[in-house]
């Protein structure tokens, strides 16, 4: 009898082993089948003008084995370049865009480039308008991120009237802002 019931605890301890060492893998699978788990392949963003200004398009972000593919159109502009950046809010609420607060910047680093190696993560540079105020962007960012902490879902995207020189601090000197869009998930689709 005493082994009669040492067999069915050791079988009932098994069962709770295997049972508890499965969860996390059923866990995460149920996750992601669920849409729980963040694996989100494309964003993006309809910039609409503040007040006073004329700027507006589409930006969309897919993810892409180098990082996260920026591909920018935009209208509205004066010709020349224009700060092109992501902001650590997706609140264009405001007339002037000032909702969006200042550049996403989740390391606390300062503004540059985007090819510094030290740069904010929102930092993307400039765009540059035509001579009809069109302005095409087309670029891979390696520091950008559509899920975990350097996720740019949700928060702001600011195109400014003017150039951002890519070293004054902490903006770059861009000027106003000109159009604000809040980056959202978007439909992916396998090409």
């Amino acid at each position: 009898m005493f082994k009669k019931q040492a067999f069915f605890r050791l079988t009932f301890l098994m069962a709770i082993f295997f049972a508890i060492s499965a969860f996390p893998q059923q866990m995460k699978h149920n996750m992601k089948n669920h849409g729980m788990m963040d694996q989100t392949m494309k964003a993006i963003c309809v910039v609409h003008p503040t007040k006073g200004h004329k700027a507006h398009g589409v930006v969309t972000f897919t993810k892409v084995d180098e990082g996260v593919k920026v591909i920018a159109d935009i209208e509205g502009l004066k010709p020349g370049k224009h700060g092109f950046h992501i902001h650590e809010y997706g609140d264009c609420s405001a007339a002037d865009g000032t909702s969006a607060g200042g550049h996403f910047n989740p390391e606390n680093v300062k503004h540059g480039g985007p090819m510094d190696k030290v740069r904010h993560v929102g930092d993307m540079g400039n765009i540059t308008a035509d001579a009809n105020g069109k302005a095409h962007l087309e670029w891979t960012d390696s520091m950008l991120t559509l899920w975990g902490p350097h996720s740019i879902i949700g928060r702001g995207l600011i195109v400014h009237e003017g150039t951002d020189d890519l070293h004054s601090q902490p903006t770059g000197a861009a000027g106003a802002r000109a159009g604000c869009g809040v980056i959202g998930i978007a439909k992916y689709t396998a090409n």
